[in-house]
C-alpha cells in the first residue's frame, strides 16, 4: 500500500487567504468559481476528493506540498456538495455559474422585443436557477421531486407573467424602459423560487454549528436569513449586468458600426459566501438555552450553510 506521511498542522478547510479582509474575500471566491475547473477531468477530481480527505484525517502521500493541496481543495470545492461531499452535475456548479449566466443573461437582453422571444429565455433562465437551486441545496433538508415541481413551475410562470406583462406594458414607453423589462422578471422569480425550492429549511430549521463545526441544533430563524441573503444577492448580482448593460448599449446602438452589427451582451457577475452566521440572541429562545445551558457565554455566534 502506498506510504502516507503525517501532517498534523494543516488545516485543508480553513481558506487560503483572511476572510476578513474584503481582497482575501475576493481572492476566494475568484478561486473556488474558476471556469478552468470546469474543463478538469473526473478522474483528476476524484484524486482531489481523495487527497483532500486524507489531507482531514491527517495523512497524504510523501512529498506533497501546500500548494498541491490547496489545488486539490480548489477542485473539490468546486465539484462536490460542501454538506454532502457528493459530485455536482456541471451545471450547477459555482464554476458554472458566470459562463452559464453570461450567456443566458446576455440572450434575456437582447432578445426582449417579441413576446416568443421573452417566454423561450425566460423559462431557459429559470431552468438554470432550477438547476442550480437544486444543486445548492442544503443537503441536510430534502425535498420531494412534487416539491421541486412546484417550485420550478411557479417560478417559471412568475417570470413569464411578469416579463410578458411588462413587455406588453412598455410597449410605447421607451425603449430603455423595455430593455428593463428581463431583470424585473428575474427578481419576481427569485422571490419566489428559492423559498419554494428551500422550504424544507423554513418548516424543519437548518443545522447551525459552532466556530469549529460542531453541532448546536437547528433553527428555522438562520434558514429565514439565510434563505433571505441569498434572495438578495441572487438579484444584486444580476443587476450590474441586468441595468447598466441596457444603458450602454441604449447608447452604442445610436452609432452606425452597432446598427449594422448588434452582439450579444454579458453580465458582470459577483459571488457571495456559502456560509453565513446568526448571533445567539437571534435564535429560537428553545435552542439558545440549550446552547446556553451546554456550552455557556462560549458560543456568541452560530453557523450555517445559508446555499448559493
Amino acid at each position: 500500500s502506498l506510504h502516507m506521511e503525517m501532517v498534523p498542522k494543516f488545516n485543508i478547510d480553513a481558506p487560503r487567504w483572511d476572510q476578513n479582509t474584503f481582497l482575501g474575500r475576493v481572492k476566494h471566491f475568484f478561486n473556488i468559481t474558476d471556469p478552468r475547473t470546469l474543463l478538469v477531468s473526473e478522474h483528476e477530481l476524484d484524486s482531489a476528493k481523495a487527497l483532500v480527505e486524507s489531507c482531514r484525517a491527517g495523512t497524504v502521500p510523501p512529498g506533497t506540498n501546500e500548494e498541491q493541496l490547496y489545488y486539490a481543495k480548489k477542485l473539490y470545492d468546486s465539484a462536490f456538495h460542501p454538506d454532502s461531499g457528493e459530485k455536482m452535475n456541471l451545471i450547477g456548479r459555482m464554476s458554472f455559474q458566470v459562463p452559464g449566466g453570461m450567456a443566458i443573461t446576455g440572450f434575456m437582453l437582447q432578445f426582449y422585443r417579441t413576446v416568443p422571444a421573452v417566454v423561450f429565455w425566460q423559462w431557459v433562465n429559470q431552468s438554470f436557477n432550477a438547476i442550480v437551486n437544486y444543486t445548492n441545496r442544503n443537503a441536510a433538508s430534502p425535498i420531494t421531486l412534487k416539491q421541486i415541481g412546484v417550485a420550478y413551475f411557479t417560478a417559471t410562470s412568475t417570470a413569464l407573467a411578469t416579463a410578458v406583462g411588462l413587455n406588453l406594458y412598455t410597449k410605447r414607453a421607451p425603449s430603455l424602459v423595455a430593455r428593463w423589462v428581463p431583470f424585473a422578471a428575474v427578481a419576481a422569480a427569485n422571490c419566489v423560487n428559492i423559498p419554494l425550492m428551500r422550504q424544507q429549511e423554513l418548516i424543519n430549521g437548518i443545522t447551525v454549528t459552532d466556530e469549529n463545526d460542531n453541532t448546536l441544533g437547528k433553527s428555522r430563524k438562520a434558514a429565514i436569513k439565510g434563505i433571505t441573503q441569498v434572495v438578495i444577492s441572487r438579484i444584486t448580482m444580476a443587476a450590474p449586468g441586468m441595468i447598466l448593460l441596457p444603458i450602454i448599449m441604449e447608447r452604442l446602438e445610436k452609432y452606425p458600426f452597432m446598427k449594422v452589427s448588434s452582439s450579444g451582451n454579458g453580465t458582470i457577475w459577483f459571488l457571495f459566501f456559502l456560509s453565513s452566521s446568526i448571533a445567539l440572541s437571534q435564535l429560537e429562545p428553545d435552542l439558545r438555552e440549550l446552547i446556553v445551558a451546554k456550552h455557556g457565554d462560549k458560543v456568541p455566534y452560530a453557523y450555517f450553510n445559508k446555499g448559493l
